[in-house]
C-alpha cells in the first residue's frame, strides 16, 4: 500500500499580454448577434484537468507545475496557472465513478 495521496490539479493556460489573441477576438465579436452587449476583453485558452499522487500538497503542486511548464503551455506565447486540490478522498472518488448503474 503506497502513503502518496491523490490531488487533482488544473493548469490553466492563456497567452502572455501582448500576444494577439485571435480566438478570443473572434468569440468577442460574436456576442452581439447573441444579444450580449456588455462583455469586454475575452480571451481563450485552454485547461487541463489531472491527479498527481506525492506525499504532500507542496510536492503535487511543484509536479503539476513541472508539467505546465515543460509539456502543457508554450512559454515563448503562453503563461500558465497552477491550481491543486486534495488530496482526493479515495472512496469518495470510487463511488462518484460508479454512479448511473454502469457497474
Amino acid at each position: 500500500m503506497s502513503d502518496l495521496s491523490t490531488f487533482t490539479a488544473l493548469v490553466e493556460v492563456q497567452l502572455r499580454p501582448g500576444i494577439t489573441d485571435p480566438a478570443g477576438a473572434t468569440i468577442e465579436r460574436a456576442l452581439p448577434a447573441l444579444g450580449v452587449q456588455t462583455v469586454r476583453g475575452l480571451h481563450a485558452g485552454k485547461a487541463f484537468r489531472f491527479e498527481v499522487e506525492a506525499d504532500d500538497h507542496a510536492s503535487a503542486v511543484a509536479e503539476a507545475e513541472l508539467v505546465a511548464d515543460r509539456l502543457l503551455a508554450n512559454p515563448v506565447l503562453e503563461e500558465w496557472t497552477v491550481t491543486v486540490t486534495g488530496p482526493v478522498d479515495e472512496e469518495r472518488a470510487r463511488s462518484a465513478g460508479s454512479m448511473g448503474g454502469m457497474d
